[in-house]
């Protein structure tokens, strides 16, 4: 199963780091806590780490974009050469340790003190705010975390339905602050949407959501509604196979699981071949009425 899981790991995309909070991902948060008064310096030069944003808008309908902006710039500068991007989960490995809640991480004393423990030189994050004649504003403020400088304000404005293009406003102007060089092609990538599918986009970050309660019926289902939306929405796929590798979510795995369970107590086989749907040893009226047996597979 371990080596399953390594395996899978390897070959899905670099910037996909996984999105479910592993009992060894709160070992380290545990261990990052207690040590912490042991850190003297950052763990490594331009590392960043996205905080979640703060819906300031009142309208509730947006609290999925608080973890779901932050997902978004997280997978794209994970693309950036130059950059090295604190793992998602680390940070809410964190935030659970600590019981923060989202208005809670990015008061002025906690940003500071999380991004030193997840080793970052950077911190990105921000607050939500309502725009011009119904529009969704991002508004951001890059912090260096060794001078607790804050390096700018950077904001990206347009409407909620345009999330992807609005993401990628703000994602280029964070990248300017810190003074990075794109090459042309790497523009090229970065500019490609998640999706343009503000369902599909919706249903991707009350998946994540929902793993973070560890509800993992409810997120594998919006994995999977993400998908029916999209099919081909960025992160959707790799979370729905994560969480039916690690066995969170009924899948094709379970269902393998399942049958071979079952044909090692009834030698069943889910394949019958023309010699089996003839053999006979007895007459038919001496068999017993066999029991139906109903494998509802998903």
């Amino acid at each position: 199963m371990m080596i399953f899981v390594l395996v899978w790991m390897a070959l899905i995309s670099p910037a996909w780091a996984g999105q479910v909070v592993t009992q060894d991902v709160k070992v380290w948060a545990k261990k990052a806590l207690a040590e912490e008064k042991a850190i003297q310096a950052v763990a490594g030069k331009n590392t960043l780490a996205v905080l979640y944003f703060q819906n300031k808008t009142g309208q509730t309908g947006l609290d999925p974009l608080q973890k779901g902006i932050a997902l978004m710039l997280t997978t794209d500068l994970s693309k950036v050469k130059g950059i090295q991007v604190v793992e998602r989960i680390k940070l809410q490995a964190l935030v659970d340790e600590l019981s923060l809640s989202v208005s809670g991480l990015v008061e002025p004393n906690t940003a500071p003190r999380v991004g030193k423990l997840l080793g970052a030189q950077w911190i990105v994050g921000g607050l939500i705010l309502e725009g011009k004649a119904n529009q969704v504003q991002l508004q951001s403020n890059p912090l260096d975390v060794p001078t607790q400088k804050i390096l700018g304000q950077p904001t990206a404005e347009g409407p909620s339905v345009e999330l992807f293009r609005v993401e990628k406003d703000l994602l280029f102007e964070i990248i300017k602050l810190l003074k990075i060089d794109l090459k042309p092609a790497e523009e090229v990538e970065l500019r490609k949407p998640c999706s343009k599918n503000p369902r599909a986009l919706t249903a991707f970050f009350k998946a994540i959501e929902a793993s973070d309660r560890e509800d993992y019926k409810a997120a594998g289902e919006f994995y999977q509604k993400a998908l029916k939306e999209d099919p081909g929405i960025c992160g959707a796929g790799e979370g729905l196979r994560e969480l039916q590798t690690l066995g969170l979510f009924a899948g094709q795995k379970k269902s393998q699981e399942m049958l071979q369970s079952i044909r090692e107590r009834t030698s069943l086989t889910d394949q019958l071949s023309p010699e089996d749907s003839v053999k006979r040893v007895k007459k038919p009226k001496d068999i017993p009425s066999p029991v139906r047996i109903d494998l509802n597979f998903p």
